[in-house]
């Protein structure tokens, strides 16, 4: 018997060879036209111990020294198919579980898509979204370990050439299985207006549907058992009549784009039925009377409405955004946590930051509840010189203060010779939501930065960036690890080489700073990263040693720890 995730590679492999048959036998009357294309993605982790920055007591540190991650994705077109398949491997990687390790080897993806007139169908993993994904977004975001591919079918039918409407099927992805509680779901999207027209409408509906699987509700109800029956009764006020955890949960958006000349209004309404959560502030309360920590459950329906407001025109861009939360965690079965099991994706309200102190600090979408707005805006005075500004302001539903940032940028460029951007941060952060810290006084922190580029010629440059976070006190101690300040050089030799060096100091130490044990005072301590980058028509290779402080990474408002770390990363990325 085949074992199951040989047979899509085994139904890839035999598409080939007819394909080269096919080919073989036509060659002289016809051309062929399939396409095979492919990347390659691998991470090798050499694990130094450094007990002064907590890299240590995890089985890397410990035990294991090397770790590694490897992706290879084929894909292939011919006579109407699309097919694909990819090969995922983890070696004692820390990316699924920064305090534990990992390790497997299999198909991590295969898919089969064909469109049949006005009639498209996909099976295996598919990648997709509804609206703006805040009822469902089956996507990949590898830094933050999240492959929600939904395994299963899906359908979708050409109304007219501005109408469509989908329907989909399935289970989602749990590394090289799947979660057993059913997803369905279905949506319509379409256009009005024509080319020519100045005003547009891009109007859609959707409906995703999840039904738990026995396993999944049995593990629930024991769970909730052990609550006190003041909370039970909360929860479900007709527990005398059979109310309880309900197996079907059920999401429902409606969004339309509206165009009209440089202005562009989208907005996403979404609402869900009452089901079982996790809320990750409540205490949980025994029935012997204990408060205890663990997952306290909520019973409650749920509600999003998101928008976003722009304008283009003439050098001038300003975004205006605005979202409210509350109790809008959707997940394969409420048992999960952090990135795990999501089924959908709420839009952030903050800037991506990508300098390396600006980044430190960023805010997770909170599903339980937030109220937030952004504005973003810039002008290009001239070819010369632009400036931008962010500010961006997120509370929960009670009004506290969860996040806020003001952030300015000039940037200038002189010729063709060198370039300038400057500008500011201020940033506003709770520490005890974001970093799950209690009782932690916020991050309060200005952050002026420089990044300046020189070209010596059209093949040489050189970039030299600094920072500098100044971190607000309380009680006369500074907030989390204190002051920071940044520094690199990076030099690139196109278009084959780059290399940067920089250093990460903790120049004033804060409150979370680790003690000098012969001082007994908090350490300053280096971050010191060295980087060498090579590039070869569409491969790159890199090979860096890293002293890296804790903290966390982002994508688009999710967020996962990402530990400290200390030793020699090398990467292989290849595209064909």
């Amino acid at each position: 018997m085949i074992p199951r995730f040989w047979l899509p590679l085994l139904l890839l492999t035999l598409g080939l060879q007819t394909v080269t048959a096919q080919d073989a036998e036509n060659e002289q009357t016809t051309t062929n036209q399939g396409r095979l294309s492919g990347n390659l993605q691998l991470n090798g982790n050499f694990f130094m111990r450094d007990s002064s920055i907590g890299a240590a007591n995890t089985p890397q540190y410990d035990r294991q020294l090397f770790g590694a991650e490897s992706w290879l994705n084929l894909n292939y077109q011919n006579w109407g198919f699309d097919m694909g398949i990819r090969f995922d491997m983890f070696n004692n990687s820390n990316l699924l579980n920064p305090n534990g390790s990992y390790t497997d080897i299999g198909v991590g993806r295969w898919y089969v898509s064909r469109k049949i007139n006005k009639l498209g169908i996909t099976a295996g993993y598919i990648y997709d979204i509804i609206g703006s994904g805040i009822i469902f977004r089956a996507y990949e975001e590898r830094p933050l370990a999240i492959d929600q591919a939904l395994y299963g079918i899906r359908a979708t039918y050409d109304l007219t050439d501005n109408w469509t409407v989908k329907a989909f099927t399935g289970r989602q992805k749990q590394q090289f299985d799947t979660y057993a509680s059913v997803l369905r779901g279905a949506a319509i999207d379409g256009f009005v207006g024509s080319d020519s027209s100045k005003v547009t409408l891009a109007p859609g509906f959707g409906v995703v549907a999840r039904t738990l699987d026995d396993g999944s509700m049995n593990n629930l109800v024991a769970d909730l058992n052990t609550y006190r029956k003041v909370d039970i009764l909360q929860m479900f006020p007709d527990t005398l009549n059979g109310e309880g955890p309900n197996y079907n949960t059920y999401a429902f958006s409606f969004y339309n784009t509206l165009t009209a000349g440089p202005f562009a209004w989208y907005i996403e309404t979404a609402m869900k039925t009452k089901e079982v959560i996790a809320d990750p502030f409540g205490e949980r309360v025994t029935v012997s009377g204990d408060t205890i920590s663990g997952k306290r459950y909520i019973n409650k329906s749920g509600s999003v409405i998101y928008t976003s407001l722009s304008f283009a025109k003439q050098g001038l861009g300003i975004t205006v955004e605005g979202k409210r939360t509350e109790n809008f965690d959707f997940r394969t079965r409420p048992q999960e946590e952090g990135v795990r099991g999501l089924i959908h994706y709420i839009p952030p309200m903050t800037r991506v930051n990508t300098y390396r102190l600006l980044a430190r600090y960023a805010a997770a979408t909170q599903f339980i509840g937030e109220q937030a707005f952004q504005v973003d805006a810039s002008y290009a005075v001239n070819k010369k010189l632009s400036l931008s500004a962010n500010f961006s302001n997120i509370t929960n539903l009670d009004g506290d203060q969860l996040y806020r940032e003001i952030f300015t940028e000039i940037y200038y460029k002189y010729k063709r010779k060198w370039t300038l951007t400057t500008g500011v941060q201020l940033q506003d952060y709770n520490l005890e939501v974001y970093f799950g810290k209690p009782e932690a006084a916020p991050a309060k922190t200005v952050t002026p930065y420089v990044d300046f580029l020189y070209k010596f010629n059209p093949k040489t440059s050189i970039r030299l960036e600094s920072q500098y976070m100044s971190m607000s006190k309380s009680h006369g101690v500074r907030s989390d690890y204190g002051n920071w300040v940044f520094g690199l050089a990076e030099f690139t030799l196109a278009p084959h080489w780059a290399i940067t060096v920089s250093d990460m100091y903790n120049i004033n130490p804060g409150k979370e700073s680790p003690i000098d044990v012969e001082t007994g005072e908090k350490e300053k301590i280096h971050f010191p990263r060295f980087d060498v980058y090579y590039t070869h028509k569409a491969n790159r290779f890199s090979l860096s040693y890293v002293k890296q402080v804790q903290g966390v990474v982002c994508s688009g408002g999710i967020c996962r720890l990402e530990p400290a770390f200390s030793g020699v990363k090398m990467s292989v990325n290849s595209t064909f």
